[in-house]
């Protein structure tokens, strides 16, 4: 039996997808962004191990609440760590008719080998993917997460092939990820795509700054402040955020 890692849950997830969502948080994060309001989840250990039946047990307990669009959302940390785990969970979900979300920033993305096939066996089960795009040029990228973007970028652009629904999301970082030159490359690569049903700019906080102090680790970005209404406004324009209704259908994954 496969088990998660799993760092917490959330019941009643509001931002986390489509209606009301039962939200698992997974433990562990190559990635290592400056902004990351949950650097408790980058550890790879827990001792909070679950099992896919356990989790949906708990879950059905709130179905009730979840209307005509509620379902699961895994996030993280970075599901796609623990795909084999996600798949399992997916799967017993999708058996009993729950609308499936993987929040990731899609950075274990490769579309070469044993790997690939199974991110392709995961979106048969996976009905919505909210991805962040941290920043388009792939040095400052690398600068603001540790990693380039370039095997990100990839993924996007399969899921797009495979007609997978897919909402993007923009943290908005002042003097890290607000350049208008990189936004509209941003936009351009998006209008090349059918299959992204929202586009939002989440503007950055420093509510997760607390958790870096109890790591004893410094914080990155310290003395960065949060961006203005009219900054945010600015970057919406740029990315056409909103509701994209003309999301092509699903193809075969």
């Amino acid at each position: 039996m496969i088990r998660g890692r799993i760092h917490s849950i959330e019941t009643f997830g509001s931002v986390d997808g489509p209606g009301v969502r039962f939200v698992i948080f997974l433990q562990g994060c190559a990635m290592r962004c400056k902004f990351c309001h949950n650097a408790d989840t980058w550890k790879l250990q827990s001792d909070d191990l679950r099992s896919a039946d356990e989790l949906i047990d708990q879950a059905l307990r709130y179905r009730p609440y979840w209307g005509d669009e509620g379902g699961i959302t895994v996030s993280g940390g970075e599901p796609l760590l623990q795909i084999d785990f996600v798949t399992e969970l997916f799967r017993k979900a999708k058996e009993k008719g729950i609308h499936t979300v993987i929040d990731t920033a899609g950075q274990p993305f490769t579309s070469e080998g044993e790997w690939f096939e199974k991110f392709r066996n995961l979106m048969q089960y996976t009905d919505l993917l909210l991805v962040d795009i941290k920043e388009m040029d792939p040095e400052k990228h690398r600068k603001l997460t540790g990693v380039r973007n370039e095997n990100i970028l990839s993924m996007i652009r399969y899921l797009n092939e495979i007609g997978k629904p897919v909402w993007i999301r923009q943290v908005l970082v002042p003097g890290w990820t607000d350049a208008s030159e990189d936004l509209k490359k941003e936009r351009e690569f998006l209008n090349g795509l059918s299959n992204v049903q929202k586009v939002e700019v989440l503007p950055y906080h420093t509510m997760g700054a607390y958790k870096w102090e109890l790591l004893g680790i410094p914080y990155a970005l310290e003395g960065v402040k949060s961006p203005t209404a009219q900054q945010v406004r600015a970057a919406e324009n740029i990315l056409g955020a909103g509701e994209h209704p003309q999301t092509s259908g699903e193809k075969s994954a």
